[in-house]
């Protein structure tokens, strides 16, 4: 990969335009580059609406925990499918972190705009325009190209260039606990490459015979569109027809959890907006989260670079870590009011510092 087209950048949507006969290896490792950006995307918004329900408990809080171990999994086979064909995820690096509020890496979903805050039904219906199929089975919601689709034109380039697999520089975690497809594998051969972008599609979108995540943790357990779908109408997705096979959301009420009460975090930050000056306590757990964050990524960017499988094990444990110690200043955050009187809180900024990795 000879650039490093920038997070904002709309670079899926002109790989997305490239004939299949010029999809060739720098083609490939450009798109797979994306793709680990947007699986990245995905999670500080789903990581705030998840930690922002009180009762961890609650059936929106496990379907939501579920989707976030997830979408782990799917940086996890990203990063794999781009290092076992000669690349590796750059991902430490002002230009390429996410920044919210902002649009998807790549112009996917052109005109969506991603923020961090605390769940609600506004957040639940733009994390179902992230993640929604080509052809939903039920409420179509967003144009442009999606997430499955860019897949699909990857794992077709697969096929034509089987040839560049080599397995080199592959994390491997096992995450069973969380789901059936849910380890992050290496990928040594086309049947590898093919299995890991049919979970992360699936996982996703579902398939086209059902809103079911055929790699589930539970048994009735759907795609993550579906699961956001449900969240946003307070209902129960439930066939409604055999023939033709149909959905629709009204089964059993699905009762938005209590929660804490986080802003939208503004543009370049709290302390940026002007009207919401963090004090010295909240500052400093931003900053603390912002580096922690950032760090992470740097851990993660390390792992992957390494040719020493037992190094990029440690370095993958350490990410680890890194990101469940995120959990703890961020629900600080969210019960810290802002100081404007509205009754809203702060919540984690997810901002990408400069920062040495230990």
């Amino acid at each position: 990969m000879t650039t490093l087209p920038g997070y904002r950048s709309n670079r899926i949507v002109e790989l997305m335009r490239e004939p299949a006969e010029r999809r060739g290896p720098d083609w490939l490792q450009d798109s797979l580059q994306q793709a680990v950006l947007l699986e990245l995307a995905t999670l500080p918004p789903y990581l705030c609406a998840m930690w922002s329900i009180q009762d961890e408990g609650d059936e929106v809080a496990t379907a939501l925990e579920r989707v976030v171990f997830d979408e782990m999994s799917h940086l996890g086979l990203a990063g794999n499918l781009l290092t076992t064909i000669g690349g590796f995820p750059q991902l430490a690096h002002a230009s390429t972190a996410p920044v919210y509020p902002g649009p998807l890496p790549g112009g996917v979903r052109p005109g969506l705009v991603v923020s961090l805050s605390g769940l609600s039904r506004e957040s639940a219906e733009l994390f179902s325009r992230i993640e929604e199929p080509d052809d939903p089975l039920v409420n179509a919601v967003s144009p442009g190209t999606s997430i499955g689709a860019f897949y699909t034109a990857i794992l077709d380039a697969f096929r034509a260039h089987a040839d560049l697999i080599t397995g080199q520089r592959q994390l491997v975690r096992s995450m069973a606990s969380h789901g059936a497809g849910n380890d992050i594998v290496a990928i040594t051969s086309l049947n590898d490459a093919a299995k890991a972008i049919d979970v992360i599609k699936e996982q996703g979108e579902g398939t086209t015979a059902s809103p079911e995540n055929p790699f589930h943790e539970a048994d009735g357990e759907l795609a993550h569109y579906y699961v956001f779908r449900e969240i946003y109408h307070g209902r129960k997705l439930v066939k409604v027809s055999e023939d033709p096979p149909r959905w629709d959301f009204t089964g059993d009420p699905i009762p938005l959890p209590a929660t804490r009460h986080m802003a939208t975090v503004p543009p370049g930050g709290w302390a940026a907006s002007g009207a919401i000056v963090p004090d010295s306590d909240a500052q400093q757990r931003l900053t603390a989260g912002n580096q922690t964050y950032s760090r992470l990524l740097s851990l993660l960017e390390q792992a992957w670079k390494t040719d020493a499988a037992t190094t990029a094990s440690q370095l993958l444990g350490k990410a680890v870590g890194a990101m469940f110690g995120l959990q703890g200043p961020a629900q600080w955050l969210m019960e810290h009011p802002l100081p404007d009187g509205s009754g809203m809180t702060y919540g984690p900024e997810f901002r990408f510092v400069e920062t040495p990795v230990p």
